[in-house]
């Protein structure tokens, strides 16, 4: 995540030295809780956070705890964790839903937080849960803001109470009120009520806020904060529970390149739970907070949880059987292919969700490197081939081949990578639907894990192929060459974007000489 990444790598590298002592001493755990500090107050954490923070560090640390373990580093990290996942939150909070409906959240928050777009987003979560939400346009003051929460409801495909046209018209106390008994009316079960905000804190504010909140009487006040504030957080919240008294904390923003020290202040500070965090621009970037998750996403521990959810989320069960029968089977095709990819784009950003694997903070570098319209580039490939060659690709030739290329704008060395990454994906995954252990291109076999029924024979021929070891150089060079031009090139897992250029068949020459009019 992209928000803590400054904070996640400095204390890595603050555990990573720890790991190198058999056993702490007090300097050593001095010299930890001080790089910590330093992190927090770096990431704009709040002062009274971190100091309540490095204290219970440092007094566990020193404890009989970190001295009787077997692993004094691996306890100290174990003890950060506990320690950071308290001053998230402790524990996940749902929302509070109403025992007779329906239930009515307001938003509160300063001007430009996301509390608009959160409303959408949230409308869109209670629709996937079957709740039939209700979208209030009380945000009055702001210029055009009554037309952002009408698209963005569209686009979340939930209905929006707007009575008066906003730009400073209109009775927002009113609005709410008969926002409500409009939602009870009509039968809608969620009502969430869009509040105006202010470039900064101030009595006109709170006094709508606080208006709103008892002509309402909600059942959960959603107090939206930008997760880029930094110190300004704490004061920003302060000043929001005395003027309204929010029960809980929305992060908004929360993908940003900002150090993030409002998530770790807010809790603390007001006792009130992040219930929420939106990590994205779509309507589907919304998750639950958990603070035990968040905890080792900081510390680079993964969040395989979440990641799961996601997944679970965007793959059909049963579509996934027939995927599974079809690799058993040997029936899977560039179709299939295909349909996975619209998946894996359900479930959104890929170096999010490879950001979720726990030491992926090692491998920062790569994942900024990622290119995310890869995946892209591989769906037209596949789109710009028939359902004939989806189903068999063993029909492209040359000529068809260019055509792909031309068609998906790209060259005919990508389409050739691309069909033969996926002929290679396509015998693993056979190999692991059968219960076997596939032999990764690059990795060799997996030691000690192989396949039943491998002959030796085949073993000592697969050895034998490593080199020529003809004695005579300039035959043992030419027999080399061709084993390295027969040998599986690198590239992406996708085929495109990687690995050495691979030089055009005389029958695909002959094609694109043919279509130029030369002979």
């Amino acid at each position: 995540m992209a928000t803590f990444g400054t904070l996640s790598d400095r204390l890595t590298e603050t555990f990573r030295n720890l790991r190198t002592k058999g056993k702490l001493t007090a300097a050593d755990v001095d010299g930890t809780v001080r790089e910590i500090r330093r992190a927090l107050l770096d990431a704009d954490v709040a002062l009274v956070v971190v100091k309540e923070f490095t204290a219970k560090v440092r007094e566990r640390a020193l404890g009989d705890e970190v001295n009787k373990a077997l692993n004094p580093a691996q306890q100290v990290v174990q003890i950060v964790n506990e320690e950071l996942v308290q001053i998230l939150g402790g524990e996940q909070r749902r929302l509070q839903f109403a025992k007779t409906a329906p239930t009515v959240i307001m938003l509160a928050g300063l001007q430009g937080s996301g509390k608009t777009t959160f409303a959408g987003k949230l409308a869109k979560q209670l629709e996937g849960e079957g709740h039939t939400p209700l979208l209030v346009a009380a945000d009055l003051q702001r210029p055009n803001a009554v037309n952002q929460l009408q698209v963005v409801a569209e686009q979340a495909g939930a209905t929006v109470f707007a009575p008066e046209p906003g730009n400073g018209v209109g009775d927002p106390v009113k609005v709410s009120r008969d926002g409500v008994d409009y939602a009870r009316r009509q039968q809608h079960d969620v009502v969430i009520i869009d509040t105006a905000g202010r470039l900064g804190v101030d009595a006109e504010l709170m006094k709508q806020a606080a208006d709103i909140r008892k002509a309402v009487d909600p059942d959960e006040v959603l107090f939206v904060i930008d997760a880029m504030i930094g110190q300004d957080a704490v004061n920003t919240a302060k000043a929001f529970q005395e003027g309204v008294d929010f029960t809980g904390v929305v992060l908004s923003k929360l993908d940003g390149d900002a150090r993030g020290g409002a998530a770790l202040s807010v809790a603390s500070v007001t006792g009130r739970p992040i219930i929420f965090a939106s990590t994205g621009e779509r309507l589907e970037d919304l998750e639950p907070f958990h603070p035990d998750r968040m905890a080792s996403r900081i510390l680079d521990l993964g969040d395989i949880l979440t990641l799961i959810e996601q997944a679970q989320q965007a793959f059909d069960e049963e579509e996934a059987m027939k995927m599974a029968e079809k690799l058993a089977t040997e029936a899977f095709t560039l179709e299939d292919f295909l349909d996975q990819l619209q998946q894996m784009k359900k479930m959104g950003s890929m170096k999010k969700m490879l950001g979720m694997l726990p030491g992926m903070g090692q491998m920062k570098q790569q994942l900024d490197d990622f290119d995310e319209r890869e995946i892209d580039r591989t769906e037209a490939i596949i789109r710009s081939m028939t359902p004939g060659e989806r189903r068999n690709p063993k029909v492209l030739n040359g000529s068809r081949r260019l055509r792909i290329a031309r068609g998906s704008g790209m060259t005919v060395t990508d389409v050739n990578q691309l069909v033969q990454r996926f002929e290679q994906a396509a015998k693993m995954m056979k190999t692991v639907a059968r219960g076997g252990t596939p032999n990764i291109p690059g990795m060799g076999a997996v030691p000690g894990m192989g396949r039943p029924g491998a002959s030796s024979k085949r073993g000592k021929k697969a050895k034998s192929s490593g080199g020529s070891r003809s004695g005579n150089p300039a035959k043992r060079a030419a027999e080399n060459a061709g084993i390295a031009s027969t040998a599986t090139p690198t590239g992406s897992g996708f085929g495109l974007g990687g690995g050495a250029a691979q030089a055009p068949s005389e029958a695909e020459l002959a094609e694109i000489q043919k279509l130029f009019g030369k002979s």
